[in-house]
Protein backbone atom coordinates (compact mmCIF):
# COMPACT_ATOMS: atom_id res chain seq x y z
CA UNK A 1 0.00 0.00 0.00
CA UNK A 2 1.31 3.71 -1.04
CA UNK A 3 1.97 6.68 1.22
CA UNK A 4 -1.41 7.93 -0.58
CA UNK A 5 -3.64 5.29 0.20
CA UNK A 6 -2.44 5.07 3.70
CA UNK A 7 -3.24 9.05 4.38
CA UNK A 8 -6.34 8.05 2.60
CA UNK A 9 -7.18 5.28 4.42
CA UNK A 10 -6.36 7.29 8.09
CA UNK A 11 -8.24 10.25 6.72
CA UNK A 12 -11.67 8.40 6.02
CA UNK A 13 -11.31 5.91 9.23
CA UNK A 14 -11.11 9.70 11.25
CA UNK A 15 -14.58 11.12 9.46
CA UNK A 16 -15.89 8.10 10.16
CA UNK A 17 -15.11 7.98 13.72
CA UNK A 18 -16.10 11.98 13.74
CA UNK A 19 -19.16 10.81 12.61
CA UNK A 20 -20.29 8.01 14.67
CA UNK A 21 -19.29 10.28 17.53
CA UNK A 22 -21.74 13.47 16.43
CA UNK A 23 -24.31 10.23 15.85
CA UNK A 24 -23.98 8.60 18.74
CA UNK A 25 -24.16 12.42 20.57
CA UNK A 26 -27.23 13.54 18.70
CA UNK A 27 -29.21 10.04 19.59
CA UNK A 28 -29.25 12.12 23.29
CA UNK A 29 -33.08 13.42 23.62
CA UNK A 30 -33.94 10.61 21.68
CA UNK A 31 -32.82 8.63 24.16
CA UNK A 32 -34.39 10.43 27.05
CA UNK A 33 -37.52 10.00 25.07
CA UNK A 34 -37.52 13.65 24.82
CA UNK A 35 -39.68 15.74 22.25
CA UNK A 36 -36.68 16.92 19.68
CA UNK A 37 -35.53 18.73 16.78
CA UNK A 38 -33.54 16.63 14.27
CA UNK A 39 -29.79 18.41 14.47
CA UNK A 40 -27.20 18.60 11.67
CA UNK A 41 -23.26 17.15 11.74
CA UNK A 42 -21.75 19.78 12.81
CA UNK A 43 -23.61 22.53 14.05
CA UNK A 44 -26.55 20.78 15.66
CA UNK A 45 -29.99 23.10 15.69
CA UNK A 46 -27.57 26.40 15.14
CA UNK A 47 -28.05 28.22 11.90
CA UNK A 48 -24.81 27.67 9.63
CA UNK A 49 -24.96 31.86 9.04
CA UNK A 50 -24.01 34.50 11.28
CA UNK A 51 -27.43 35.65 13.07
CA UNK A 52 -28.81 37.71 16.12
CA UNK A 53 -28.86 35.48 19.07
CA UNK A 54 -32.70 35.57 19.35
CA UNK A 55 -32.45 33.22 16.01
CA UNK A 56 -30.30 30.48 17.91
CA UNK A 57 -33.45 29.76 19.85
CA UNK A 58 -36.36 30.73 17.75
CA UNK A 59 -36.55 28.23 14.89
CA UNK A 60 -36.68 25.46 17.40
CA UNK A 61 -39.33 26.91 19.79
CA UNK A 62 -41.42 27.29 16.30
CA UNK A 63 -41.02 23.46 16.19
CA UNK A 64 -42.83 23.56 19.99
CA UNK A 65 -45.32 20.49 20.44
CA UNK A 66 -48.87 21.03 22.75
CA UNK A 67 -48.07 19.38 26.49
CA UNK A 68 -44.70 18.80 25.74
CA UNK A 69 -42.23 21.20 28.42
CA UNK A 70 -39.16 21.39 25.87
CA UNK A 71 -37.84 20.82 22.77
CA UNK A 72 -34.28 19.13 22.69
CA UNK A 73 -31.66 20.44 20.79
CA UNK A 74 -28.18 20.75 20.11
CA UNK A 75 -25.33 23.42 19.88
CA UNK A 76 -22.63 21.86 18.07
CA UNK A 77 -22.39 18.86 19.79
CA UNK A 78 -23.95 19.72 23.15
CA UNK A 79 -27.41 19.01 23.73
CA UNK A 80 -29.75 21.96 25.34
CA UNK A 81 -33.03 22.63 26.34
CA UNK A 82 -35.45 25.09 24.67
CA UNK A 83 -38.50 26.14 26.87
CA UNK A 84 -41.56 25.60 25.02
CA UNK A 85 -44.27 25.72 27.85
CA UNK A 86 -45.25 28.22 30.33
CA UNK A 87 -45.48 26.01 33.47
CA UNK A 88 -41.82 24.89 32.86
CA UNK A 89 -40.61 28.20 32.61
CA UNK A 90 -42.60 29.07 35.93
CA UNK A 91 -41.11 26.14 37.65
CA UNK A 92 -37.22 26.67 36.34
CA UNK A 93 -37.61 30.43 37.24
CA UNK A 94 -39.87 30.93 40.10
CA UNK A 95 -41.19 27.71 41.85
CA UNK A 96 -37.67 25.44 41.78
CA UNK A 97 -35.76 28.37 41.75
CA UNK A 98 -33.44 26.38 44.21
CA UNK A 99 -31.84 23.87 41.72
CA UNK A 100 -31.92 27.03 38.84
CA UNK A 101 -30.13 29.76 40.45
CA UNK A 102 -26.91 29.30 37.86
CA UNK A 103 -27.06 31.31 34.17
CA UNK A 104 -23.98 29.24 33.31
CA UNK A 105 -22.19 32.31 31.72
CA UNK A 106 -18.53 32.99 30.96
CA UNK A 107 -16.85 34.28 33.46
CA UNK A 108 -13.04 35.11 33.56
CA UNK A 109 -12.11 37.49 37.00
CA UNK A 110 -8.22 36.97 36.43
CA UNK A 111 -8.13 37.74 32.77
CA UNK A 112 -11.24 40.11 32.69
CA UNK A 113 -11.91 41.63 36.16
CA UNK A 114 -15.25 43.26 34.10
CA UNK A 115 -16.64 39.77 33.82
CA UNK A 116 -17.30 39.48 37.21
CA UNK A 117 -20.41 41.17 37.51
CA UNK A 118 -23.51 40.34 39.44
CA UNK A 119 -25.56 38.77 35.74
CA UNK A 120 -22.76 36.62 35.21
CA UNK A 121 -21.98 34.99 38.26
CA UNK A 122 -23.69 31.98 39.85
CA UNK A 123 -23.66 30.01 43.12
CA UNK A 124 -23.09 32.05 46.57
CA UNK A 125 -20.85 34.66 44.84
CA UNK A 126 -23.83 36.02 43.05
CA UNK A 127 -26.54 35.34 46.06
CA UNK A 128 -24.08 37.84 48.16
CA UNK A 129 -24.24 40.31 45.81
CA UNK A 130 -27.70 40.03 45.31
CA UNK A 131 -28.38 40.25 48.64
CA UNK A 132 -26.38 43.39 49.64
CA UNK A 133 -26.95 45.01 46.35
CA UNK A 134 -30.97 44.52 46.72
CA UNK A 135 -31.75 47.62 49.26
CA UNK A 136 -29.90 49.91 46.64
CA UNK A 137 -32.79 49.89 44.46
CA UNK A 138 -35.59 49.85 46.51
CA UNK A 139 -38.93 52.38 45.82
CA UNK A 140 -37.27 54.78 48.51
CA UNK A 141 -33.62 55.19 46.57
CA UNK A 142 -35.60 55.06 43.29
CA UNK A 143 -37.44 58.71 44.70
CA UNK A 144 -33.55 60.04 45.84
CA UNK A 145 -32.51 59.45 42.36
CA UNK A 146 -35.45 60.71 40.58
CA UNK A 147 -34.53 64.56 40.68
CA UNK A 148 -31.04 63.66 38.99
CA UNK A 149 -33.00 62.04 36.25
CA UNK A 150 -35.62 64.62 35.91
CA UNK A 151 -32.23 66.80 35.50
CA UNK A 152 -30.76 65.09 32.84
CA UNK A 153 -34.89 64.97 31.19
CA UNK A 154 -34.50 68.50 31.06
CA UNK A 155 -31.42 69.08 29.55
CA UNK A 156 -32.01 66.66 27.10
CA UNK A 157 -35.60 68.76 26.04
CA UNK A 158 -32.74 71.66 25.56
CA UNK A 159 -30.35 69.89 23.37
CA UNK A 160 -33.17 68.76 21.53
CA UNK A 161 -34.85 71.93 21.20
CA UNK A 162 -31.47 73.40 19.91
CA UNK A 163 -31.30 70.40 17.15
CA UNK A 164 -34.78 71.35 15.56
CA UNK A 165 -33.64 75.06 14.92
CA UNK A 166 -31.74 73.53 12.55
CA UNK A 167 -33.22 70.06 11.33
CA UNK A 168 -36.25 68.29 11.52
CA UNK A 169 -35.98 64.74 10.58
CA UNK A 170 -32.95 63.48 13.22
CA UNK A 171 -31.57 59.75 13.72
CA UNK A 172 -33.26 59.38 17.58
CA UNK A 173 -30.64 56.05 18.84
CA UNK A 174 -27.74 57.95 19.17
CA UNK A 175 -29.49 60.59 20.96
CA UNK A 176 -31.54 58.42 23.37
CA UNK A 177 -28.27 56.41 24.00
CA UNK A 178 -27.04 60.13 24.82
CA UNK A 179 -29.25 60.67 27.14
CA UNK A 180 -29.64 57.38 29.23
CA UNK A 181 -25.45 58.01 29.16
CA UNK A 182 -26.10 61.36 30.78
CA UNK A 183 -28.32 59.74 33.78
CA UNK A 184 -26.18 56.91 34.73
CA UNK A 185 -23.29 58.85 34.61
CA UNK A 186 -24.54 60.75 37.24
CA UNK A 187 -26.95 58.27 39.38
CA UNK A 188 -23.63 55.48 38.93
CA UNK A 189 -20.80 57.49 38.83
CA UNK A 190 -21.75 61.51 40.05
CA UNK A 191 -20.49 62.22 37.49
CA UNK A 192 -21.27 65.01 34.84
CA UNK A 193 -20.71 63.34 31.24
CA UNK A 194 -22.05 65.94 29.00
CA UNK A 195 -22.60 63.59 26.29
CA UNK A 196 -26.08 65.16 25.23
CA UNK A 197 -23.76 68.39 24.39
CA UNK A 198 -20.56 66.41 23.26
CA UNK A 199 -21.63 63.28 21.59
CA UNK A 200 -17.77 62.36 21.25
CA UNK A 201 -17.50 62.81 25.30
CA UNK A 202 -15.04 59.39 26.67
CA UNK A 203 -18.19 58.00 28.73
CA UNK A 204 -20.49 57.89 25.62
CA UNK A 205 -17.50 56.48 23.52
CA UNK A 206 -16.43 53.70 25.81
CA UNK A 207 -20.15 52.63 26.37
CA UNK A 208 -20.73 52.60 22.13
CA UNK A 209 -17.48 50.84 22.11
CA UNK A 210 -18.68 48.07 24.80
CA UNK A 211 -21.91 47.29 21.99
CA UNK A 212 -21.10 48.71 18.60
CA UNK A 213 -17.55 46.44 18.58
CA UNK A 214 -18.30 43.57 21.05
CA UNK A 215 -15.11 41.16 20.97
CA UNK A 216 -17.59 37.98 20.04
CA UNK A 217 -20.83 37.81 17.92
CA UNK A 218 -23.68 35.40 19.33
CA UNK A 219 -21.67 32.20 17.84
CA UNK A 220 -18.52 33.52 20.31
CA UNK A 221 -20.52 33.51 22.75
CA UNK A 222 -21.95 30.43 22.78
CA UNK A 223 -18.49 28.67 22.55
CA UNK A 224 -17.55 30.40 25.81
CA UNK A 225 -20.88 29.42 27.52
CA UNK A 226 -20.59 25.76 26.30
CA UNK A 227 -16.89 25.48 26.69
CA UNK A 228 -15.84 28.05 29.68
CA UNK A 229 -12.33 26.19 30.46
CA UNK A 230 -11.03 25.88 27.45
CA UNK A 231 -11.67 29.49 26.93
CA UNK A 232 -10.20 30.20 30.62
CA UNK A 233 -7.06 28.74 29.66
CA UNK A 234 -6.84 30.24 26.02
CA UNK A 235 -7.03 33.67 28.26
CA UNK A 236 -10.12 34.78 26.72
CA UNK A 237 -11.87 38.01 27.51
CA UNK A 238 -15.33 39.18 27.42
CA UNK A 239 -14.68 43.03 27.08
CA UNK A 240 -11.90 45.25 25.88
CA UNK A 241 -8.80 45.73 27.93
CA UNK A 242 -9.27 49.61 27.29
CA UNK A 243 -12.59 49.61 28.73
CA UNK A 244 -11.33 47.62 31.49
CA UNK A 245 -8.53 50.18 32.31
CA UNK A 246 -10.93 52.96 31.78
CA UNK A 247 -13.85 52.15 34.18
CA UNK A 248 -10.99 50.97 36.59
CA UNK A 249 -9.28 53.74 36.85
CA UNK A 250 -12.88 56.13 36.65
CA UNK A 251 -13.73 54.03 40.08
CA UNK A 252 -11.02 55.00 41.88
CA UNK A 253 -10.71 58.06 40.90
CA UNK A 254 -14.19 58.62 42.38
CA UNK A 255 -14.15 56.94 45.51
CA UNK A 256 -10.59 58.23 46.41
CA UNK A 257 -12.25 62.25 45.60
CA UNK A 258 -15.05 61.33 47.46
CA UNK A 259 -13.59 59.78 50.97
CA UNK A 260 -10.84 62.37 50.88
CA UNK A 261 -13.45 65.29 50.41
CA UNK A 262 -16.20 63.86 52.74
CA UNK A 263 -18.36 64.28 49.57
CA UNK A 264 -22.18 62.43 49.65
CA UNK A 265 -24.40 62.30 46.76
CA UNK A 266 -28.17 60.01 46.64
CA UNK A 267 -26.48 58.16 43.68
CA UNK A 268 -25.55 54.18 43.24
CA UNK A 269 -22.36 54.99 44.03
CA UNK A 270 -22.42 56.46 47.14
CA UNK A 271 -24.59 53.36 48.36
CA UNK A 272 -21.44 50.86 46.95
CA UNK A 273 -18.99 53.15 49.11
CA UNK A 274 -21.45 52.73 52.13
CA UNK A 275 -21.29 48.44 51.33
CA UNK A 276 -17.21 49.01 51.09
CA UNK A 277 -16.79 50.43 53.74
CA UNK A 278 -19.26 48.36 55.94
CA UNK A 279 -22.25 50.81 56.76
CA UNK A 280 -25.20 48.51 56.78
CA UNK A 281 -28.20 49.81 54.13
CA UNK A 282 -30.46 48.13 56.00
CA UNK A 283 -30.51 45.56 58.77
CA UNK A 284 -29.38 42.98 56.88
CA UNK A 285 -26.48 44.14 54.79
CA UNK A 286 -24.15 44.23 57.91
CA UNK A 287 -24.23 40.49 58.42
CA UNK A 288 -23.00 39.89 54.92
CA UNK A 289 -19.67 41.49 54.98
CA UNK A 290 -18.01 43.98 52.96
CA UNK A 291 -17.78 44.74 48.82
CA UNK A 292 -13.76 44.89 47.17
CA UNK A 293 -12.99 47.23 44.93
CA UNK A 294 -13.42 44.76 42.67
CA UNK A 295 -17.06 43.83 43.02
CA UNK A 296 -17.46 47.36 43.19
CA UNK A 297 -15.88 48.12 39.65
CA UNK A 298 -17.86 45.24 38.35
CA UNK A 299 -21.07 46.20 39.41
CA UNK A 300 -21.17 49.65 38.69
CA UNK A 301 -20.06 48.79 34.95
CA UNK A 302 -23.07 46.45 35.07
CA UNK A 303 -25.37 49.29 36.25
CA UNK A 304 -23.68 51.15 33.68
CA UNK A 305 -23.83 48.88 30.58
CA UNK A 306 -27.62 47.53 31.69
CA UNK A 307 -28.91 50.81 32.57
CA UNK A 308 -28.08 52.87 29.58
CA UNK A 309 -28.29 50.03 26.81
CA UNK A 310 -31.71 48.93 27.35
CA UNK A 311 -33.65 51.73 28.41
CA UNK A 312 -32.28 53.67 25.64
CA UNK A 313 -33.54 50.94 23.23
CA UNK A 314 -36.54 50.89 25.14
CA UNK A 315 -37.06 53.88 24.92
CA UNK A 316 -36.15 53.93 20.91
CA UNK A 317 -38.86 51.32 19.83
CA UNK A 318 -41.24 53.28 21.88
CA UNK A 319 -40.92 56.15 19.86
CA UNK A 320 -40.83 54.23 17.13
CA UNK A 321 -44.13 52.50 17.32
CA UNK A 322 -45.62 56.27 18.55
CA UNK A 323 -44.41 57.54 15.37
CA UNK A 324 -46.32 54.66 13.65
CA UNK A 325 -49.27 54.61 15.64
CA UNK A 326 -50.53 58.34 15.91
CA UNK A 327 -53.55 57.59 18.02
CA UNK A 328 -51.10 55.64 20.81
CA UNK A 329 -49.14 58.55 20.64
CA UNK A 330 -52.17 61.24 21.55
CA UNK A 331 -53.91 59.35 23.79
CA UNK A 332 -50.65 59.09 26.02
CA UNK A 333 -50.01 62.73 25.36
CA UNK A 334 -53.29 63.49 26.70
CA UNK A 335 -52.73 61.32 29.49
CA UNK A 336 -49.28 63.23 30.45
CA UNK A 337 -51.50 66.43 30.24
CA UNK A 338 -53.75 65.73 32.74
CA UNK A 339 -51.62 64.21 35.40
CA UNK A 340 -49.53 66.80 35.14
CA UNK A 341 -52.48 69.13 35.92
CA UNK A 342 -53.28 67.39 38.54
CA UNK A 343 -49.87 67.91 40.33
CA UNK A 344 -49.47 71.81 39.45
CA UNK A 345 -47.55 70.97 36.25
CA UNK A 346 -44.57 69.41 38.00
CA UNK A 347 -43.34 66.17 36.94
CA UNK A 348 -43.29 64.84 40.50
CA UNK A 349 -42.24 60.89 41.61
CA UNK A 350 -46.08 60.18 42.75
CA UNK A 351 -47.03 62.34 38.76
CA UNK A 352 -45.16 59.66 37.05
CA UNK A 353 -46.46 56.50 39.06
CA UNK A 354 -49.84 57.90 37.97
CA UNK A 355 -49.24 57.98 34.27
CA UNK A 356 -50.46 54.44 33.80
CA UNK A 357 -50.58 54.67 30.02
CA UNK A 358 -47.55 55.57 29.51
CA UNK A 359 -46.13 52.71 31.80
CA UNK A 360 -48.49 50.12 29.67
CA UNK A 361 -46.19 51.84 26.29
CA UNK A 362 -42.95 50.52 27.46
CA UNK A 363 -44.02 47.17 28.99
CA UNK A 364 -45.94 46.56 25.29
CA UNK A 365 -42.30 47.70 23.48
CA UNK A 366 -40.46 45.96 26.05
CA UNK A 367 -43.09 42.90 24.88
CA UNK A 368 -42.26 43.55 20.94
CA UNK A 369 -38.63 44.48 21.66
CA UNK A 370 -37.68 42.98 24.60
CA UNK A 371 -33.69 43.46 24.94
CA UNK A 372 -32.85 40.04 26.59
CA UNK A 373 -34.03 38.15 23.78
CA UNK A 374 -32.96 34.97 25.71
CA UNK A 375 -32.99 33.83 29.56
CA UNK A 376 -30.53 30.94 30.52
CA UNK A 377 -30.90 28.56 33.64
CA UNK A 378 -28.67 25.50 34.58
CA UNK A 379 -30.00 23.32 37.07
CA UNK A 380 -27.77 22.86 39.94
CA UNK A 381 -28.22 19.15 40.21
CA UNK A 382 -30.01 16.55 38.32
CA UNK A 383 -33.55 17.76 37.42
CA UNK A 384 -36.99 15.49 36.72
CA UNK A 385 -39.16 17.70 34.57
CA UNK A 386 -42.57 17.61 36.25
CA UNK A 387 -45.18 15.34 34.95
CA UNK A 388 -42.65 13.39 33.04
CA UNK A 389 -39.45 10.68 33.33
CA UNK A 390 -37.09 12.88 31.85
CA UNK A 391 -33.93 13.44 33.75
CA UNK A 392 -32.19 16.52 33.14
CA UNK A 393 -28.53 16.19 33.53
CA UNK A 394 -26.55 18.78 36.37
CA UNK A 395 -25.41 21.86 34.29
CA UNK A 396 -27.40 21.44 31.10
CA UNK A 397 -28.09 24.94 29.56
CA UNK A 398 -32.30 25.69 29.67
CA UNK A 399 -32.91 28.50 26.97
CA UNK A 400 -36.09 30.48 27.62
CA UNK A 401 -36.53 32.08 24.46
CA UNK A 402 -38.04 35.02 25.53
CA UNK A 403 -38.64 37.22 21.90
CA UNK A 404 -40.38 33.79 20.56
CA UNK A 405 -42.74 33.63 23.67
CA UNK A 406 -43.59 37.69 23.28
CA UNK A 407 -44.73 36.99 19.42
CA UNK A 408 -46.27 33.30 20.35
CA UNK A 409 -49.98 33.96 18.80
CA UNK A 410 -51.12 31.63 20.86
CA UNK A 411 -50.04 33.67 23.94
CA UNK A 412 -50.36 37.22 22.37
CA UNK A 413 -52.41 37.45 19.43
CA UNK A 414 -51.50 39.53 16.46
CA UNK A 415 -48.11 39.51 18.06
CA UNK A 416 -46.90 42.55 15.19
CA UNK A 417 -49.59 44.99 16.59
CA UNK A 418 -48.17 47.27 18.67
CA UNK A 419 -50.82 47.45 21.52
CA UNK A 420 -50.55 49.11 24.86
CA UNK A 421 -53.72 47.77 25.99
CA UNK A 422 -52.65 44.45 26.47
CA UNK A 423 -51.34 45.57 29.80
CA UNK A 424 -54.13 46.78 31.52
CA UNK A 425 -55.08 44.90 34.60
CA UNK A 426 -57.56 43.04 33.49
CA UNK A 427 -55.43 41.53 30.17
CA UNK A 428 -52.63 40.87 32.72
CA UNK A 429 -54.78 38.65 35.48
CA UNK A 430 -55.91 36.41 32.15
CA UNK A 431 -52.45 35.53 30.81
CA UNK A 432 -50.01 33.29 32.33
CA UNK A 433 -47.54 35.16 34.15
CA UNK A 434 -44.66 33.89 32.85
CA UNK A 435 -46.18 35.13 29.25
CA UNK A 436 -44.11 38.67 29.77
CA UNK A 437 -40.91 38.36 30.30
CA UNK A 438 -39.34 41.75 29.85
CA UNK A 439 -37.31 42.10 32.98
CA UNK A 440 -36.66 38.11 33.71
CA UNK A 441 -38.93 36.69 36.38
CA UNK A 442 -38.51 34.79 39.93
CA UNK A 443 -35.45 35.92 42.35
CA UNK A 444 -33.03 35.99 39.26
CA UNK A 445 -35.28 38.92 37.63
CA UNK A 446 -33.19 42.11 36.63
CA UNK A 447 -32.70 43.91 39.53
CA UNK A 448 -32.83 47.34 38.37
CA UNK A 449 -36.11 47.42 36.96
CA UNK A 450 -37.22 49.92 39.05
CA UNK A 451 -34.71 52.43 37.77
CA UNK A 452 -34.94 51.01 34.18
CA UNK A 453 -38.56 51.89 34.39
CA UNK A 454 -38.34 54.93 35.69
CA UNK A 455 -35.71 56.43 33.76
CA UNK A 456 -37.81 55.03 30.54
CA UNK A 457 -40.84 56.84 32.03
CA UNK A 458 -39.33 60.10 32.23
CA UNK A 459 -37.71 60.17 28.96
CA UNK A 460 -40.68 59.21 26.90
CA UNK A 461 -42.54 61.62 29.29
CA UNK A 462 -40.18 64.88 28.77
CA UNK A 463 -40.43 63.84 24.98
CA UNK A 464 -44.03 63.29 24.56
CA UNK A 465 -45.02 66.52 26.31
CA UNK A 466 -42.97 69.14 23.92
CA UNK A 467 -42.69 67.07 20.90
CA UNK A 468 -44.88 65.16 18.53
CA UNK A 469 -42.94 62.23 16.84
CA UNK A 470 -43.81 61.18 13.03
CA UNK A 471 -42.29 58.47 10.37
CA UNK A 472 -40.03 59.64 7.83
CA UNK A 473 -38.78 58.51 4.28
CA UNK A 474 -35.93 56.98 6.49
CA UNK A 475 -38.05 55.14 8.95
CA UNK A 476 -36.91 51.70 8.38
CA UNK A 477 -40.30 49.77 7.62
CA UNK A 478 -40.46 46.29 8.58
CA UNK A 479 -37.38 46.53 11.15
CA UNK A 480 -34.68 45.19 10.79
CA UNK A 481 -32.32 44.11 13.75
CA UNK A 482 -28.54 44.30 14.58
CA UNK A 483 -26.80 41.13 13.91
CA UNK A 484 -23.87 41.66 16.04
CA UNK A 485 -25.27 43.85 19.39
CA UNK A 486 -26.05 41.47 21.98
CA UNK A 487 -29.28 43.48 23.20
CA UNK A 488 -31.46 43.76 20.55
CA UNK A 489 -31.44 46.91 18.73
CA UNK A 490 -32.60 48.21 14.99
CA UNK A 491 -29.76 47.85 12.25
CA UNK A 492 -29.55 51.38 10.79
CA UNK A 493 -30.78 53.41 13.02
CA UNK A 494 -33.99 54.46 13.60
CA UNK A 495 -35.41 58.07 11.99
CA UNK A 496 -38.36 59.97 12.87
CA UNK A 497 -39.71 63.28 12.06
CA UNK A 498 -39.82 65.53 15.15
CA UNK A 499 -42.14 68.67 15.54
CA UNK A 500 -42.04 71.14 18.43
CA UNK A 501 -45.56 71.49 20.32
Amino acid sequence: MDNLSIVLCFVIGLISLVLISFKKRYAYWKDRGAAYVEPTIPFGNLPMRQVHFKDTTDPVYKQKKPGVPFMGAYFFRTPVVIATDLDFIQNVLVKDFSNFHERGMYVNEEDDGLSGHMFSLDGEKWKSLRTKLSPTFTSGKMKFMFPTVVNVADRFNSTLSEILETESELEVRDLLARFTTDVIGSCAFGIECNSLKNPNSEFRNYGSKIFDEPLHGALGQLLMIQYPNLAKKLHVRVFQKEVEDFFMGLVRETIDYREKNSVRRNDFMDLLIQLKNGVALDEHSQKLGRVTFGEIVAQAFLFFIAGFETSSTTMLFSLYELALNPDIQEKARQEIETVLTKYEGKLTYEAVKDMVYVDQIISESLRKYPPVVNLIRQPFKDYRVPGTKIILEKGTSVFIPVFSIHRDPEIFPNPDVFDPDRFTPEQMKSRHPMSFLGFGEGPRNCIGLRFGRMQSRIGLITLLKNYRLKPCAKTPIPMVFAVRRPVLSPKFGIHLKIEKL
